[in-house]
């Protein structure tokens, strides 16, 4: 079993900043997976960013690509995602998910960003 806390969301002007945060707990492997997913009202959840437990291979989402970071700290079993320049459009929940496999695909319960314009 993997625990995930998501932290850090929050009310921000449009071009500000937020970092988010996951803590990771439990029995979590080094071949696992983390995502930062988001879920905006009415729309379907959309992939954000991931990155390797060991931390070598991120990849981005088209729309958040040159304005968000994923990054972890393998010593705090946290991973983070570090969102700049933010528009209104990236309002959503957004979840942290920790997958290995079909069977071991963890979620987080989400935190709010909302981002005014």
């Amino acid at each position: 079993q993997v625990q995930l806390v998501e932290s850090g969301g929050g009310l921000v002007q449009a071009g500000g900043s937020l970092r988010l945060s996951c803590v990771a707990s439990g029995r979590l492997f080094s071949g696992y997976t983390m995502n930062w997913f988001r879920q905006a009202p009415g729309k379907e959840r959309e992939f954000v960013a991931s990155v390797t437990w060991i931390g070598l291979t991120r990849y981005y989402g088209d729309s958040v690509k040159g304005r968000f970071t994923i990054s972890r700290d393998s010593a705090k079993n946290t991973v983070y995602l570090q969102m700049n320049s933010l528009k209104p459009e990236d309002t959503a929940v957004y979840y942290c998910n920790a997958h290995l496999s079909t069977r071991d695909d963890y979620w987080g319960q989400g935190t709010q960003v909302t981002v005014s314009s």
